[in-house]
């Protein structure tokens, strides 16, 4: 008798890719699939946040990803009578070696995961799609169907859908996704456009809407982001059609030309009512749909796998209690609500027809928002929330702070500052790891061995001195996820370790 596979990954877009990456690093048994019998070709979303080629840089695919985009800093507002310049990411981002946007089409960053995942020998099931799945004892048992129509059934201790705002995962578990359709149709291409100034974002606001031109690069120079016209009735998606609704926002003509790939759709605002259920997850789209604002979706989908692929290994592998697996829906539902709450409001000040929210977009945001920006403790929060490195887990039951916090530097809960510089780096391999700052001379190997207590496969110790996120005596752990499960004072080591042998009993890391 065959033995069940540890997870089945449902889904090959970004989020199960990067669910992929995890669990191949950690050598859990499973295996990704896709109804789709190839990756996107389209360019879809279109940006990755900081912190998502942070958390992917363990991976060694960051250095590829940022070699293929461009980062931008520059926002143009074009108004009437003038344009305002406003910084992207230019303050508040100074812990993270990756202080910009990176616009970069889907297909690309999917075709880099897909690589890496290749070299690791990795198959990606394509044109195979899940058909049913029942729960049996310990197991999931789950019908698959291949594209010339033969099927097999697959026992799997668990089950990931990442199966985007259709889910077959979601709805075999029976989780509901509760939420709203927006009623505007929306324009999407990738195209050429004379006369825009080139490496920035380019924001045309009117009282019919916004129009939004983003450096792709490629397959594109622009992604054009617009609304139908108003009032019209839906007509095929033309360059003359997109050419038409340009023309009204643009004084200073821009000339669309050689598009690459057009298409029309609806936004919808979606959440699941849970991310879990028993043995079944879901992660991304599958998760959350929201509206492309502040470009969160991809980069939401691809750090909840990242939250949930570490879990799902330790506990396959014996090494962590279930009861960890519970903290994914603790730690990313919150997350998943605040953006879909974040994109909503984003979306209503860009498209509501409303004369005062209309008066606002137009008249009183272009005068205000510079002044505002202006202020670095403004600008540092927003470009941090953008950037999702603001994300923390500071209630989350996996989450403990020392009887005696640090004066200064992060909490835990928080992720992990790369300060000093490259220290994330250091701690990117799998498994916790251990941060002790201060004089080297009060860390003895003697602690150090209490502390480790057979845990050494999963457990690494860093002796960092005075060069630490923290002033004087500190000691923290960094989860494999690069935020830190526990931050204390001083060099008592016994709360440390009781966390550990909660989250990570030494008897079962050998």
């Amino acid at each position: 008798m065959t033995a069940p596979l540890d997870v089945l990954v449902v889904g090959a877009g970004p989020t199960g890719l990067a669910l992929a990456a995890q669990l191949r690093s950690y050598g859990t048994a499973f295996r990704i699939l896709d109804r789709s019998l190839d990756r996107a070709r389209e360019s879809r979303a279109l940006a990755i946040q900081p912190r998502t080629l942070e958390a992917l840089a363990g991976f060694g695919v960051t250095g590829e990803l940022v070699a293929r985009g461009n980062p931008a800093m520059q926002l143009r507002m074009h108004l009437p009578r003038r344009v305002v310049q406003l910084p992207l990411f230019d303050i508040g981002l100074d812990d993270t070696a990756y202080p910009f946007l990176l616009f970069l089409s889907q297909a690309e960053t999917e075709s880099v995961l897909a690589e890496h995942l290749a070299r690791q020998r990795v198959v990606i099931e394509r044109g195979t799609e899940l058909v049913r799945l029942e729960r049996k004892g310990l197991v999931v048992t789950c019908r698959l169907r291949r594209g010339d129509g033969t099927e097999e059934t697959v026992d799997a201790r668990y089950v990931v859908g990442c199966d985007g705002a259709h889910s077959t995962v979601r709805g075999q578990a029976d989780i509901g996704f509760e939420g709203y359709a927006y009623p505007q149709t929306f324009l999407l291409a990738d195209l050429e456009a004379d006369g825009l100034e080139p490496g920035a974002v380019h924001m045309y606001m009117t009282g019919s809407g916004v129009l939004l031109f983003f450096p792709l690069g490629s397959p594109a120079t622009w992604r054009m982001l617009t609304m139908g016209l108003p009032g019209a009735p839906e007509r095929e998606v033309t360059l003359p059609l997109l050419q038409e609704i340009t023309d009204p926002y643009s004084t200073d003509r821009l000339v669309l030309r050689d598009p690459v790939w057009m298409t029309d759709f609806r936004l919808h605002n979606r959440g699941a009512a849970h991310y879990r259920s028993g043995p079944c997850f879901l992660a991304g789209d599958a998760a959350h749909i929201h509206s492309p604002a502040g470009a969160q979706g991809m980069n939401t989908g691809i750090q909840d796998a990242l939250n949930l692929g570490w879990k799902l290994a330790l506990v396959c592998r014996g090494a962590a209690p279930e009861e960890l697996l519970e903290t994914y829906e603790a730690e990313r539902a919150p997350v998943g609500r605040s953006v879909r709450r974040f994109t909503n409001r984003a979306f209503v000040i860009g498209t509501s027809r409303d004369p005062l929210i209309r008066f606002a977009r137009t008249r009183l945001a272009p005068r205000l928002a510079p002044t505002a920006l202006r202020a670095k403790g403004t600008r540092g929060r927003v470009f941090r929330t953008v950037s999702e490195l603001g994300i923390h887990y500071r209630r989350s039951p996996a989450t403990t702070a020392g009887s005696r916090a640090p004066v200064r530097g992060p909490r835990a809960g928080d992720r992990l500052p790369d300060m000093p510089r490259g220290l994330q780096a250091r701690t990117a391999g799998t498994g916790y790891h251990v941060l002790l700052a201060g004089p080297t001379r009060i860390w003895s190997d003697e602690r150090i061995a209490a502390v480790l207590n057979g845990r050494t496969d999963l457990l690494a110790v860093h002796r960092l001195g005075e060069e630490s996120p923290w002033p004087g005596v500190a000691h923290g752990l960094v989860r494999p996820d690069g935020y830190l499960g526990y931050v204390a004072r001083g060099a008592d080591l016994t709360g440390l370790r009781a966390y550990l042998d909660q989250w990570l009993p030494a008897g079962a890391c050998s």
